[in-house]
């Protein structure tokens, strides 16, 4: 195709009277122009498109919940994520009526935040949402296949390990503080939770993240650990809070943080 085509050029150029401009040069000058006809010819389609609106990526979120969660919820995660990635993004916001409706429920089947759509793809779950990204994001997972094996092993770590726990703990305190059960189950999960923060500290002591540099991993795990901040757990272990505070410093946290919050202020009931 490249021979036939400037075969076909250099037909056009002994065509052509050019006594003035050597045939070299002519020819410089028609192959820029084979380039930037295709160019001009799909300039106005990316115009349209930027008139139309292109698909963007669109997660969902609440518009508003009560104090304690706030900062909390897990599109925040996801939020995170884009940002660190350098991806726009638009919010469906959703109320308890919404988490109801046929529509939402055929996107997350249990009825939760966040949500994820790119075109055609449709991704629940904050975890799966993040990898995802993740994947695509030299920002937040490395290229080495090791490195790459070893940033999925904390971030499921982060999931699996240390979060349940903590959730169990914040359940506890936020939704059964008064019930006895929950007065007598407490202190056995502090002591997990200890535990576990713990050995995750003996694995921070001598580095600043857990694979080398920032990854999706350290994100995961950050969210994870703001989950108690009801409580001083983290704080009495100075690795970890210095660890935490250290990803919470990172400019695409607090723009992540500032636009949920954001949607929050926005949407608040009024005082009574």
């Amino acid at each position: 195709m490249e021979k036939s085509g400037r075969s076909s050029m250099n037909s056009m150029m002994r065509a052509l009277p050019v006594p003035d401009i050597s045939r070299t040069l002519m020819w410089r000058i028609l192959s820029v122009a084979a380039i930037a006809l295709p160019i001009v010819v799909m300039l106005p389609g990316v115009v349209g498109c930027l008139k139309r609106g292109c698909p963007m990526i669109t997660i969902s979120a609440f518009k508003w919940v009560p104090p304690f969660a706030q900062g909390l919820v897990r599109d925040l995660r996801v939020r995170w994520a884009l940002e660190e990635a350098g991806l726009a993004y638009r919010e469906k916001l959703i109320d308890q009526e919404d988490q109801k409706s046929e529509a939402y429920r055929s996107l997350q089947p249990f009825g939760q935040v966040p949500t994820f759509e790119d075109g055609g793809l449709k991704l629940f779950e904050s975890g799966s949402i993040v990898l995802h990204i993740a994947e695509r994001s030299d920002a937040l997972m490395p290229a080495e296949p090791d490195a790459r094996s070893r940033v999925k092993m904390w971030l499921f770590t982060a999931l699996n390990t240390i979060e349940p726990h903590i959730m169990y703990l914040a359940e506890v305190d936020l939704f059964h503080a008064k019930e006895d059960w929950a007065k007598q189950r407490r202190p056995a999960v502090v002591k997990m939770i200890q535990k576990r923060l713990k050995e995750l500290s003996a694995q921070l002591r001598d580095r600043e993240y857990l694979e080398g540099r920032f990854t999706v991993a350290d994100l995961l795990m950050t969210t994870v650990l703001r989950i108690p901040r009801n409580t001083t757990l983290v704080q009495e272990v100075p690795v970890l809070d210095a660890y935490r505070l250290r990803c919470e410093a990172r400019p695409a946290f607090k723009k992540a943080l500032d636009a949920q919050m954001a949607v929050f202020a926005k949407h608040a009931p009024p005082i009574a």
